[in-house]
């Protein structure tokens, strides 16, 4: 059964890049909440923050001020050890699929599973294999990046962020390099298979096309968030 305790519980958020004279705030007073099983689209323009925002909740850049709780453990101000911890339950897709070249479909997608403990080598060829076959691409397990296209290449990436099932998959403009139907594939396919997980999913995105996959569209505006839009 899910519990309903928030994956992520932002309040009075602030963020600055740059030191003394050069110091520019980017967030200003966020307070967000995502609960389990969530799709979130977090949108607005270049520049606005959003993927400032999505790294400090994914513990790959420090939070400096305010509370930001994920899991329900703070990291502002977390040690390094605490944040890697945090990010063993964390899935993330980039626009850059962030493939690496020398390894085949599985292999990459193997790599997640890698940093856990306890699972042998057949579980995790099995695992993956079984992912891999969840996206569509049960026949290219054993390609390399170069021989798929970009979409497949996206579901690469998207298996590799699901199959050590995280607790939460944030994902960074997951769709700018893809064509309409490509793009609305793998987000619908994202959604379903975190569903199944019982998993949060947050997608920065100005892709239109995909707003409605989401539960709740949440917007930044020059570091600032506006309303909260329920998906009816």
């Amino acid at each position: 059964m899910m519990n309903n305790n928030p994956v992520v519980d932002i309040n009075h958020l602030n963020h600055y890049f740059g030191e003394g004279a050069l110091k520019k705030q980017i967030l200003f007073d966020i307070h967000l909440t995502l609960l389990p099983g969530e799709v979130v689209i977090l949108k607005g323009p270049s520049g606005s923050g959003k993927t400032t925002l999505l790294t400090l909740m994914g513990g790959l850049r420090s939070a400096q001020s305010g509370s930001l709780k994920v899991f329900g453990k703070e990291i502002v101000g977390a040690k390094k050890h605490k944040l890697i911890q945090i990010r063993r339950n964390i899935g993330y897709i980039f626009q850059a699929h962030n493939l690496l070249d020398c390894l085949t479909a599985r292999q990459n997608v193997q790599m997640s599973l890698e940093l856990h403990r306890g699972l042998g080598d057949r579980e995790i060829k099995h695992r993956s294999i079984a992912m891999l076959e969840s996206v569509g691409l049960g026949d290219r397990v054993n390609y390399y990046p170069r021989n798929l296209s970009g979409g497949q290449k996206q579901r690469v990436a998207i298996a590799r962020a699901l199959v050590s099932r995280p607790k939460m998959v944030l994902a960074d403009e997951p769709t700018a390099s893809l064509d309409s139907k490509s793009g609305h594939d793998v987000v619908v396919l994202m959604q379903k298979l975190a569903k199944e997980q019982g998993c949060t999913i947050l997608i920065v995105t100005h892709d239109n096309r995909i707003l409605d996959v989401a539960d709740r569209i949440v917007e930044l505006e020059d570091g600032r968030l506006k309303q909260n839009q329920l998906i009816i």
